[in-house]
C-alpha cells in the first residue's frame, strides 16, 4: 500500500491524495487502506518513508560515482541532470519538502535529503560549498518541475564549479 500511496503522491500531491485512490492504485477495498492506515497522514507518511529509503539507495550510488570521479562538479552536475529527469523521484522531494513544513512528524524524512546531499558532497567540496550546492540542487529541482524545461549539463557544471571553488 506505500507503493500505491507514494505513486498517488506523486500523479496528484499530498493534498489530493485519499485512501480511496490509494485502495484502487493498490487493488485493494478501501476497508483495507484505513485498516492498515487509520488515517490519511498515516498512509501519506507510509508513501513518503518507501519514497525516502528508495533516497538512501541513490545516495550510495552517488557516493560511488562521486568517489570514482575526476571531476566533481560535472558528475554532481550529471547527478542532478538525472534526478530531475526523473520527474516522479523530484516531485516526490517537492511533495516531501511541502509536507515536512507542515506535519514535524515529516521532518526527520526531508532532514534526510538536506543532510544525506550535504554529507555526500562534503568530503568532495567542504561543509559551506556542499550547502550551497544543496540548495542550489533544490533550486533547480523547483525550476524545472514547474518550466518542464531539460538540464543542459554544461551550464550546470560551470555553476557548481564557481559554488565550489574556493
Amino acid at each position: 500500500m506505500a507503493a500505491a500511496a507514494l505513486e498517488v503522491i506523486s500523479e496528484v500531491g499530498i493534498g489530493r491524495t485519499t485512501h480511496r485512490a490509494v485502495a484502487a492504485r493498490a487493488g485493494l477495498p478501501l476497508g483495507a487502506t484505513t485498516y492498515y492506515f487509520p488515517t490519511l497522514d498515516d498512509l501519506i507518511a507510509a508513501g513518503l518513508r518507501l519514497s525516502a529509503a528508495d533516497l538512501q539507495s541513490d545516495f550510495e550510488q552517488w557516493a560511488g560515482r562521486l568517489r570514482a570521479a575526476s571531476d566533481i562538479p560535472a558528475a554532481v552536475a550529471e547527478v542532478i541532470v538525472e534526478y530531475v529527469t526523473d520527474r516522479r523521484r523530484a516531485q516526490m522531494e517537492v511533495e516531501l519538502y511541502v509536507a515536512a513544513g507542515r506535519d514535524p512528524a515529516l521532518r526527520p524524512l526531508a532532514l534526510a535529503w538536506l543532510t544525506g546531499m550535504r554529507d555526500l558532497l562534503e568530503p568532495h567540496v567542504g561543509p559551506e560549498a556542499a550547502r550551497d550546492v544543496v540548495t542550489f540542487f533544490d533550486g533547480v529541482t523547483l525550476r524545472a518541475l514547474i518550466t518542464g524545461r531539460e538540464l543542459d549539463v554544461e551550464t550546470l557544471t560551470r555553476t557548481i564549479r564557481r559554488l565550489t571553488t574556493p
